[in-house]
């Protein structure tokens, strides 16, 4: 996983053995042990390990309700009911699952936006910010599944609304929505298909998470300066330095979920989904859980029906493009002026898309959410190009321990050495 050589040592007899036919001991040692991290890395970069705990505790819980669940039209609402008031800790199982998803989504928004203010996706990065896309990708997935299991009216009805964008692709369009559904409808062939792919999706998460920390290992951790490490004095070992902060950002991070599971547990689901699934009556006004929202504004910012569901889904996939869109030799916007202001301003349109997400669709909503969506656009196809041309960066470090220490605090260079090249790409 790691191109770093491994300074583990076994000690015992069988501890040698082991090692000399499977050196998986020496791999996790050199991965996450003694691999170098630079010495600057503040707590934005701890919700990685907060996203894999989040990520093998949904895994978890998931596995007990699905031994409880039963996916059947007539019986999963049910079945849902009889988990929170029968089975034991069923309510505390079901509670920690649901707000989990919300909470894996906040840690990722936040890991996502620490992303593009350093510009951790620049190279040699680029492939490990794509793998990173595919598994916000299947985190859409998966929670939209899980959404559509407690088959109340808001899971009925939003499994209709979202498989019926699939009939504006045109020539297959209607094929897949079939597909979807099992049938000429949302019903009990499509809870199945739902329950089944929501089971599987987690575990393939899983393998695109150790493929992103493999990729990661491979050029190692970006940091605030965006400057790569030069010497040995710009790097620490990930354990203890690292392992500490994660801790520390572990359990604040749990200390707020608690809250929300234990005093709020409802507070971001839907009142709707606490009836039972009735296809013969609407709800008023159909929303899709919260961390959808701003991609569900794109959507219904566009007239069009293809064109909406083609802005939603470029909306995310235009992000793979972002390595090559910012021209920019600076990373982070730490030393970017001008980055720095319209990433802030994008970052409030992408809130303000999130809100508007939540409204009707209608009258200045609608207005509003378009404005914002050709700036969403506008921010990646015209911004970043041309801000890469005529921003002046700051002053950068010339090294990490610089950027630590201030400067005069790097290391000497050997006589007979040559310097590190500086290079601010």
């Amino acid at each position: 996983m790691s191109k770093h050589a491994t300074t583990y040592v076994p000690k015992s007899a069988f501890a040698k053995w082991f090692e000399s036919r499977l050196p998986i001991v020496g791999l996790i040692h050199s991965s996450f042990v003694a691999f170098p991290v630079p010495r600057n890395l503040n707590y934005w970069w701890t919700f990685g390990g907060v996203l894999f705990f989040m990520l093998v505790m949904q895994i978890i819980t998931g596995v007990v309700l699905a031994m409880h669940y039963t996916p059947n039209a007539n019986l999963a609402f049910d079945s849902v009911e009889r988990i929170m008031r029968d089975v034991n800790y069923g309510w505390l199982l079901r509670y920690l699952h649901a707000n989990g998803a919300s909470m894996f989504f906040v840690a990722v928004y936040i890991h996502i936006f620490r992303n593009f203010y350093y510009g951790s996706y620049k190279a040699p990065r680029e492939v490990l910010f794509i793998l990173g896309i595919i598994i916000f990708l299947l985190m859409m997935a998966t929670a939209f599944m899980g959404y559509v299991l407690p088959w109340g009216q808001m899971s009925f009805w939003g499994a209709t609304v979202i498989t019926n964008l699939f009939s504006a692709v045109p020539i297959i369009g209607d094929t897949i929505v079939s597909l979807l559904w099992g049938g000429y409808s949302v019903g009990n062939p499509t809870l199945n298909r739902f329950f089944s792919l929501h089971y599987l999706l987690p575990f393939m998460i899983f393998g695109v998470v150790i493929l992103h920390v493999w990729a990661l290992h491979v050029p190692g951790n970006n940091n605030p300066t965006g400057i790569e490490m030069k010497s040995g004095k710009d790097a620490v070992p990930f354990h203890p330095y690292m392992t500490v902060k994660d801790g520390f950002s572990l359990v604040l991070f749990l200390i707020f979920f608690a809250w929300w599971v234990f005093y709020m547990p409802n507070y971001l689901g839907h009142a709707d989904n606490y009836i039972p699934a009735n296809p013969s009556v609407t709800p008023s006004h159909i929303v899709p859980e919260w961390y959808f929202l701003p991609f569900y504004a794109i959507l219904r910012a566009v007239p069009d029906k293809l064109g909406g569901v083609v802005a939603m889904v470029a909306a995310i996939l235009i992000w793979a493009l972002v390595p090559w869109l910012d021209t920019s030799k600076v990373r982070s916007a730490v030393y970017r002026p001008l980055y720095r202001q319209f990433f802030w301003v994008w970052f409030a349109v992408c809130i303000l898309l999130g809100w508007l997400g939540s409204k009707p669709a209608e009258g200045g909503y609608v207005i509003a959410a378009r404005i914002a969506t050709i700036y969403y656009f506008a921010h990646f196809l015209i911004i970043l190009p041309l801000l890469g041309l005529f921003e002046r960066p700051q002053r950068m470090p010339g090294s990490i321990v610089e950027s630590v220490l201030g400067r005069g605090a790097a290391a000497p260079v050997p006589a007979g050495a040559t310097a590190a090249p500086q290079t601010q790409g």
